[in-house]
């Protein structure tokens, strides 16, 4: 299943997270990415939720997120011209020979050091999220003593603002002629 991503922006008020992340509970989606923070507006806050489904499965989540009162706008950015980025933080223990090679290969990814001691040093790096697992990866061998990855963030390109309607979701009978899988989520349409 393909990874969908979704972005919203919800009012910035106690228990809006925890009615989001229910929403996904509820229908059965794994959130595999979540990130929160202040939106460009006072009083609003801007999600990125990553998430795998099916069209029709992005679909509902897109659509039950707009019955949230708290949800303001919502926006798939999956199939879009965007930009998504992470930033992880990984330990990695040095020793005197390793120390040269290790700091080759943040330069490599254009990562930088920002914690240094005799034992360790901590690497900051940023970009997508394969890059990120990329970079994990060649540091394995070295020993990764601690892992942080933020999760993603993620922005239309472009001028165009995040949209202000709710999608349409047709009825699961129109589809029924269509070559795509069934949905195991179609049950779960429009009702939240």
């Amino acid at each position: 299943m393909p990874r969908h991503i979704f972005v919203a922006k919800v009012e910035d008020q106690p228990g809006v997270l925890n009615r989001v992340a229910s929403l996904f509970r509820r229908r059965n989606f794994n959130i595999e990415s979540l990130t929160v923070g202040r939106a460009e507006q006072p009083g609003v806050s801007r999600m990125t939720v990553v998430v795998e489904t099916t069209e029709a499965g992005a679909r509902i989540v897109e659509a039950n997120l707009y019955k949230l009162v708290n949800v303001l706008q919502v926006d798939d950015l999956t199939r879009k011209p965007a930009m998504n980025r992470e930033l992880g933080l990984v330990k990695v223990a040095v020793t005197p020979d390793s120390r040269g090679q290790i700091l080759q290969l943040v330069d490599v990814f254009r990562a930088r050091v920002v914690d240094v001691d005799e034992a360790s040093v901590v690497i900051e790096v940023t970009g997508t999220p394969e890059k990120i697992g990329k970079f994990e990866l060649v540091m394995r061998p070295y020993g990764i003593l601690e892992l942080v990855r933020t999760g993603v963030v993620a922005m239309a390109r472009g001028h165009d603002p995040l949209p202000a309607n709710p999608p349409l979701v047709c009825d699961e009978g129109a589809n029924s002629k269509s070559s795509t899988p069934p949905d195991p989520h179609s049950d779960l349409a429009m009702s939240v």
